[in-house]
Order: structure tokens, then C-alpha cells, then sequence
């Protein structure tokens, strides 16, 4: 990992169950790869299920989000889109039934307390363990096992998710986010300008470069 004072970072708002942001990081990882210099994750969670959540954590899934069949269709198309042009490989559309709190709880854990390198595999394990796999990243003993996989000690993932807080601290980053003007996500943001949706490489190189010296 490099720890160069002028290493560049980007900063990502994103949520697990997004597929958006799943594709997006793909984006990401593409424009990564282009560039001579690394370009560093600054990862901001966002909760795409906040209209619903009830103040212990759980979702009242009879709250209506105004998300509606045709917005879920649409979705599906967009996702469909994106897949064949990324050419990713996608086990699932949507993850409505899924809850990503816990797993953003972990992952805000480790990268408090982990490298960044060490704490992006863990990143890119729960999407793809969502995303390609179908498994349920609400489950505590997936990324007790994801985390392990990743080198991080899964006895301090369980104590992170029961943690009470770290969970008000995570809160307090969904807030920022709002506060930020975040509405939704992915949201890549560089220097004071941002780019929304799972945009091209393209898109983000300009965002990052075509903004740099402004």
C-alpha cells in the first residue's frame, strides 16, 4: 500500500444493497486502472433504506417509499443495461429484501482500524458476495467469514455490528451525507464537483482529472 502524502482519493457515497454502486465501483476500478498514479477510495456510507428504518435499526417495510413496480422495472432495466456494458457478471438485479446496515457497520469498523488495502478487499468482498453470489450480507456469520477471508479478525466484526457506538457514529455519517447534499448513490465527488449514478470511466476521468488544477 502506498502511503504517499500526494496520493490522490476520491470520494465514494455508496450502499451495499445498491446495484448502482456495485457497478459503479466497476467503473471505478476501470479508471483505476488507467492511471500512472493510485487514486484512493474515500468510502462515505449512505442508507438507501433511512425512510424506513425504525429507531432501533429494523425497517418497517410498510412505510411507502414511492418506489413502485415500474420504479423497481426500470431499475431492473438500468441494471441490465449497465451489466452488458461493463460485461459483469450478476446474480441478482435488486436486493430489496436485503438489509445492508450490519455490513455497513463492519465495514466502517475495519476501515477505522485496518489498511486501507486490507479494508477495500473486504469492501469489494461484500459486494460481490451480494451481487455475483446471492448471498444475504444482512447475515452476521457471511461477513464474519468475508472479513476473515480478508485477514481481519471476525471476533472484532461481531463485537463491531453489537457495538452501539459505532452504530450512532455510522448514523451520524448517513447524516453527513444528507447534510453534504447527497441524495442518492453512487456518488463519486473530487475537488468540490461530483458525478451521480454508475457513470463510465470516461465520466470519472474527467471528473478527477478534468477538474485537477481548477
Amino acid at each position: 500500500m502506498s502511503n504517499a502524502a500526494n496520493d490522490e482519493r476520491i470520494t465514494v457515497y455508496s450502499d451495499y444493497v445498491c446495484p448502482f454502486c456495485f457497478l459503479g465501483r466497476e467503473s471505478l476500478k476501470r479508471y483505476q486502472e488507467t492511471r500512472d498514479e493510485p487514486l484512493e477510495i474515500d468510502w462515505r456510507p449512505f442508507d438507501l433504506r433511512s425512510q424506513k428504518r425504525r429507531p432501533d435499526g429494523s425497517i418497517d417495510t410498510s412505510v411507502d417509499d414511492g418506489k413502485d413496480e415500474e420504479y423497481y422495472d426500470q431499475a431492473k432495466q438500468g441494471v441490465r443495461r449497465l451489466q452488458e456494458r461493463y460485461d459483469v457478471e450478476m446474480e441478482l438485479d435488486l436486493a430489496v429484501d436485503v438489509d445492508s446496515l450490519d455490513a455497513q457497520i463492519a465495514s466502517y469498523y475495519v476501515k477505522q482500524h485496518y489498511p486501507n488495502d486490507q479494508w477495500l478487499d473486504f469492501d469489494v468482498a461484500i459486494f460481490e458476495a451480494l451481487w455475483q453470489e446471492g448471498r444475504d450480507i444482512g447475515d452476521e456469520d457471511v461477513l464474519v467469514e468475508l472479513a476473515e477471508a480478508a485477514g481481519i479478525d471476525g471476533d472484532e466484526i461481531r463485537s463491531a455490528i453489537d457495538d452501539e457506538t459505532l452504530r450512532a457514529e455510522l448514523h451520524e455519517e448517513f447524516e453527513n451525507a444528507q447534510r453534504a447534499g447527497i441524495t442518492g448513490v453512487p456518488t463519486f465527488a473530487y475537488d468540490d464537483y461530483a458525478a451521480r449514478g454508475a457513470v463510465p470511466p470516461e465520466q470519472l476521468e474527467r471528473l478527477v482529472e478534468g477538474t485537477s488544477g481548477q
